[in-house]
Parts: C-alpha cells; sequence; structure tokens
C-alpha cells in the first residue's frame, strides 16, 4: 500500500510542477523610465559603443571594443552598499554571461565603489566586446529586483533576497561616449 500511495504522490507533484511552472513573460520596461528594484533606483542615460582604451580608467584589452551602459543609480537602502553587480543582466547574445563588467562612478573613474543612502550617482557598466564582434544595435537588460526582509529564514538576519526578474529594458546604442542621453 504504501509504494502505491507514494507512486500515487510523485505523479501528481510531477503533474502539478508541470504546468505550475509556467512562467508570465517578463514586461518591456521604457528606456526613459526610472526604475524601482528594491535596493535601487535607475534611471538609464545612454548605451554607447567605443573603441577607446581607458572608458573611465577601466581596464580594457588594447584594440578591442567597450560597451557603456550609462545610468543614474540611487541607492534606496540605510547604508552604503555595493551590491549592484547583479542588478542588470545582459542578453547572452550579446554579452557572455562569464564576462562581468567594469563598473565606474563617473565623476571620479573609482571602480565599484559604495553607494549612500539617497544620493543619486552617475555610473558606467563597461563590457569589454570580444575581438572582431559587431556592436549591436541595442543593449537588452533584464533587471532584478530584490525583496527586503527583516529577518532570514537561514540566520534570523536582514537582507536583500529573492532576486526576480522585473522586466527587460532595451536602449539603442549609439557609436561613441557623444551619444545623446535618453529623453524622459
Amino acid at each position: 500500500m504504501a509504494g502505491i500511495g507514494t507512486a500515487a504522490a510523485i505523479a501528481v507533484a510531477g503533474v502539478m510542477g508541470a504546468f505550475g511552472a509556467r512562467h508570465e513573460p517578463v514586461p518591456v520596461l521604457a528606456p526613459a523610465s526610472r526604475i524601482e528594484t528594491g535596493q535601487w533606483l535607475l534611471r538609464p542615460l545612454k548605451a554607447y559603443v567605443t573603441a577607446e582604451k581607458n572608458v573611465y580608467g577601466a581596464p580594457l584589452k588594447s584594440g578591442g571594443k567597450a560597451l557603456v551602459l550609462e545610468l543614474e543609480m540611487t541607492n534606496r537602502t540605510a547604508k552604503s552598499t555595493k551590491d549592484y553587480f547583479e542588478v542588470l543582466q545582459p542578453n547572452p547574445a550579446i554579452i557572455d554571461p562569464a564576462t562581468k563588467p567594469f563598473i565606474v562612478l563617473t565623476r571620479d573613474s573609482t571602480l565599484s565603489p559604495e553607494l549612500h543612502p539617497g544620493m543619486p550617482e552617475r555610473m558606467a557598466y563597461i563590457w569589454q566586446l570580444s575581438d572582431g564582434a559587431a556592436p549591436p544595435a541595442s543593449l537588452d537588460l533584464t533587471i532584478i529586483h530584490k525583496t527586503y526582509k527583516q529577518r532570514d529564514n537561514l540566520y534570523g538576519l536582514p537582507g536583500w533576497f529573492n532576486p526576480t526578474p522585473i522586466g527587460v529594458l532595451m536602449l539603442p546604442v549609439g557609436s561613441g561616449p557623444d551619444t545623446a542621453d535618453i529623453q524622459p
């Protein structure tokens, strides 16, 4: 009897999992909008490709091109943080997921700075494009939202958890840093 009950439970769980696994498509976000991700408030400014060797001080390989996204980021938390590495996930067809961006504060070229609460800062995400890669016409990014929990289930400590895609942002890619900002 126990074997039949176990088999039935596994079958029901499998069927429920198969039908429950449907995911709704994530919405397309407006390029000129402010995007709230839990921890961060983002405002995309511009995306461009450049062949400059030293973009905001990022150590790029010479002779290659870089894809640059400039945006305004505001830390919405109560303390300084640099937990912004996973908030933007580029389309793997454009940028290899193993390629991590250099993230730079544009006003003084500080690499991976902690951003203070409530202070909007202009940041640049810089990805080195592989040699000979054609520059993309648009930069497609999945935006990730996290939820604040006063106490997590494992350690009982506060933090930002449950990363979830909230939308896809598609920005036109210009040529060079003089590309105009996206208008709100």
